[in-house]
């Protein structure tokens, strides 16, 4: 039977062959390698391409089919020969990004703690690709688990901090899907050098690099211990700079995002201040995109509730006309900010 066929009448829940109707003795479905040999023999003759696979080893592998392939790939990221090693991390990676079945049977396997170790090779490749590797293993929920427990927190900052440029982006965006599960983001805000890799990232990266960054220090952020690491880390520098980025809406968004969540911290409210960010905050009042006007009026309102001193601030730059024009054509959420900071601008002149 064609292999995607014959699994969704399983998975429906029959126990019986479609064409004879007798009792399936078990449920183990095995490739076929002579009728697979025989289409590729035939497609050869033909001159027709053959049908997708992965190889390896000179044997073609359906994605998420062979255990006994896959097994052979976890077992050669432990060989002694680095191009060997590098090969499996390579098709591992490839097999991990493809679909949830590979990423579960390459965890049950025993891939994840062979990865983990791979993370120290001195081969800028094998690195990159171990590293990508747990990325694509941890989009399934249950491996988010594994990679922490085997270990990987370290030596993943580690290749964040010195890796290849590709290696320390994918490094960023494996520590944003770990820091999905509450737990892990306590554990890794905790990690010495971790905030400060990001932030770093965050400021010299690549274009791709700076929004993994972005991504994963607005997650680990979310818990409060962290926004603290974070301000004292340095970010504000590059958030300021974002701000600041006229050429891309995107850097501007991602900075505003990160400001709306430490603004929440009363340190970090104080650091946002004294960095200067009112006045670029104003400016986006007047010409952003409207959901940049929105966000940063909520910066606006946080920074100002209860600090006199920030409010006659943006008094004296002038926001009241940018604000009274966001409270008429902005969305439910900016009106309401941009109210709210008018009737506390409207106090303070009384006072």
């Amino acid at each position: 039977y064609e292999r995607a066929f014959i699994q969704r009448w399983i998975d429906g829940g029959n126990r019986t062959c479609p064409k004879t109707q007798q009792k399936l003795q078990n449920l183990t479905l095995t490739p076929n390698y002579v009728l697979r040999s025989l289409i590729l023999q035939w497609c050869e003759e033909k001159g027709i391409e053959p049908p997708t696979r992965s190889k390896y080893e000179g044997s073609s592998v359906e994605v998420g089919e062979d255990r006994l392939a896959i097994e052979a790939l976890v077992r050669n990221l432990s060989c002694s020969s680095l191009d060997e090693r590098k090969s499996a991390a390579a098709e591992i990676r490839s097999l991990a990004k493809k679909s949830t079945d590979n990423r579960m049977l390459l965890a049950e396997s025993g891939a994840i703690p062979a990865l983990v170790k791979l993370l120290s090779s001195k081969d800028p490749k094998t690195q990159e690709h171990a590293v990508t590797s747990l990325l694509n293993l941890s989009i399934y929920d249950q491996n988010k688990e594994l990679i922490v427990v085997g270990g990987a927190i370290v030596p993943i900052i580690q290749v964040l901090r010195t890796g290849s440029m590709e290696a320390r982006e994918n490094a960023a965006a494996a520590i944003f899907s770990l820091s999905l599960i509450d737990d892990n983001k306590i554990m890794i805000g905790s990690t010495p050098g971790a905030i400060e890799a990001l932030v770093e990232l965050l400021k010299s990266g690549s274009s791709r690099g700076r929004k993994d960054a972005a991504t994963a220090l607005f997650n680990l952020c979310i818990y409060q211990a962290n926004k603290v690491r974070a301000v004292r880390a340095g970010i504000l520098s590059p958030l300021v700079q974002m701000l600041q980025d006229s050429s891309s809406a995107g850097a501007t968004d991602e900075a505003l995002t990160i400001l709306s969540v430490l603004v929440s911290h009363h340190e970090c409210k104080t650091a946002i201040a004294k960095a200067h960010t009112i006045p670029f905050l104003i400016d986006l009042l007047r010409s952003s995109q409207a959901r940049n006007k929105e966000n940063a009026a909520a910066i606006l309102l946080a920074l100002c509730k209860k600090d006199a001193q920030n409010l006659a601030c943006i008094g004296r730059l002038g926001a009241q006309i940018p604000l009274t024009e966001l409270s008429k054509t902005g969305s439910d959420r900016a009106k309401r900010k941009a109210t709210s900071l008018l009737e506390h601008l409207s106090k303070l002149q009384v006072l």
